[in-house]
């Protein structure tokens, strides 16, 4: 038993050893492909309740793909799509029917008729060393519209579940109006600024 003690303790250690922690250094990557890390990503959406507090929501089900030039970030690109279907609001007692309504009735996200939210970046623009202002086309409920996200570039690693695949980490920020969409559903309750939290960790693809 004592040695297969210290045979996990010295594996734990190892794996350690392997493992490269984020640095914020461009050169650090891999020019190419990046699918997302599922495992590390996170979108949430707060929305003003009746001026009160902001209610705040996430979107389980998504999917990015990036195309990184660490020569030159301003040419990199994102495209991402959200299946509205997996809103999770956390609600205490009625979690699955009222994640259920917002996802399929028509005054809300109407996932039957618009299965997908989807974003397609259309230029980044430098706002520091490791900060940039991106903007993109989001298509949502049928209507395409102008966002930007302020994105920060926290950095590139390695871990050896990835073999020498290259990580990269971001964390972004951004708001919409929701009436731009055509949903103005609950104007005097709901506010119609949605701000939007990303955080996403990209793996080179194979």
């Amino acid at each position: 038993m004592k040695k297969l003690i210290l045979a996990a303790a010295a594996a734990n250690l190892l794996m350690g050893a392997c493992v490269s922690a984020g640095e914020q250094d461009f050169t650090r990557a891999s020019m190419g492909n990046y699918e997302l890390d599922k495992a590390h990503a996170s979108l949430v959406w707060k929305v003003s309740h009746m001026g009160l507090s902001d209610y705040t929501a996430r979107f389980t089900e998504f999917d990015a793909s990036l195309d990184f030039n660490p020569d030159d970030p301003a040419a990199s690109s994102v495209t991402a799509t959200i299946n509205p279907m997996s809103v999770e609001t956390d609600h205490p007692t009625k979690a699955k029917d009222w994640n259920n309504e917002l996802a399929t009735d028509a005054k809300w996200f109407n996932a039957t008729e618009f299965p997908q939210i989807i974003f397609k970046s259309t230029g980044i623009t430098p706002t520091g060393e490791f900060t940039g202002a991106m903007t993109g086309e989001l298509t949502f409920l049928g209507v395409t519209r102008p966002v930007t996200l302020e994105v920060t570039f926290n950095g590139t690693g390695n871990a050896p579940w990835y073999g020498t695949r290259d990580l990269v980490g971001f964390s972004a920020t951004g708001q919409l109006k929701r009436s731009d969409f055509g949903m103005t559903t609950m104007s005097a309750i709901v506010g119609d600024d949605v701000d939007i939290i990303i955080e996403a960790e990209f793996v080179e693809t194979e």
